[in-house]
């Protein structure tokens, strides 16, 4: 299963960014100014940056509990996010 949502901001790239330092002392990440993956515990995250949008993908692994793992997502970028939270994540 994969999860997608466009999150409308202007300062997608700052988040991307700030979500993969954060998690980076904790998990393997890789990261510029567009792109970003987290491999996450709960199944990898990977982030692309536009200008008026950030894209987040999740896959969840099997037996993840998926609603979790959007709202530790969400939580995360709602906290860098903070001037404009909360974040709006249209999951498809």
């Amino acid at each position: 299963m994969t999860l997608t949502a466009d999150v409308p901001t202007a300062h997608a790239s700052r988040y991307l960014q700030q979500l993969c330092k954060h998690w980076s002392h904790k998990f393997e990440t890789a990261f510029d100014a567009q792109q970003g993956s987290i491999a996450f515990p709960m199944g990898p995250i990977r982030m692309t940056a536009g200008a008026d949008a950030l894209t987040v993908t999740i896959e969840p692994q099997e037996g993840a509990d998926v609603e979790r793992f959007k709202r530790v997502v969400a939580d995360h970028l709602d906290r860098f996010a903070f001037r404009e939270a909360p974040l709006a994540f249209d999951w498809r």
